[in-house]
């Protein structure tokens, strides 16, 4: 089971704070280990806009690379080959989560779910809704025009039942 991160965006002008909270713009991050940046770590970066992180994993992976090729230090190139793989595929997603954070976006909450499909279901459902308008009780007084001569007045409130089918 994994665990989703759920970020809203920044308010915008002339929208209700509902509205606001659950718009389209919502993001479900998962946390965990991402395959796609640890196979390209550096372009998974770039994707996702972490453009300092980018920066960082190219210079290491090209120091690394420079180490490989050096005689005595091709295990210290290939580790830092591996760690730079691996930190970007652990730590890539909470990078993004943080930008975002940084960026205005607020963490409304965090869900464990199978898939994003559920944790989107699971979400939504607490979301709470628009108040609807004031329904008053007058409103629901119905008459009732009970034909039946047996009986007088409405049957346990059942409106218009004349006791036919």
């Amino acid at each position: 089971m994994a665990s989703y991160l759920i970020l809203t965006p920044p308010a915008a002008a002339g929208r209700s704070e509902v509205s606001d909270r659950y718009r389209d713009g919502t993001r479900f991050i998962r946390d965990g280990f991402s395959w796609k940046a640890f196979v390209f770590p550096a372009l998974w970066m770039l994707f996702h806009r972490l453009w300092l992180h980018a920066i960082a994993a190219i210079l290491l992976q090209g120091i690394a690379l420079e180490l490989m090729r050096q005689p005595g230090f091709s295990a210290a190139g290939a580790a830092i080959l591996l760690a730079v793989h691996v930190l970007a595929a652990l730590e890539g997603r909470h990078a993004l989560s943080q930008r975002l954070i940084d960026r205005g976006w607020k963490m409304e909450n965090l869900v464990s779910a199978h898939d994003l499909a559920t944790a989107e279901q699971i979400h939504f459902s607490e979301v709470e809704q628009e108040p609807q308008q004031n329904i008053h009780s007058k409103n629901w007084d119905i008459s009732a025009n009970n034909t039946n001569s047996s009986r007088s007045g409405p049957n346990f409130g059942l409106p218009g039942y004349d006791g036919g089918r």
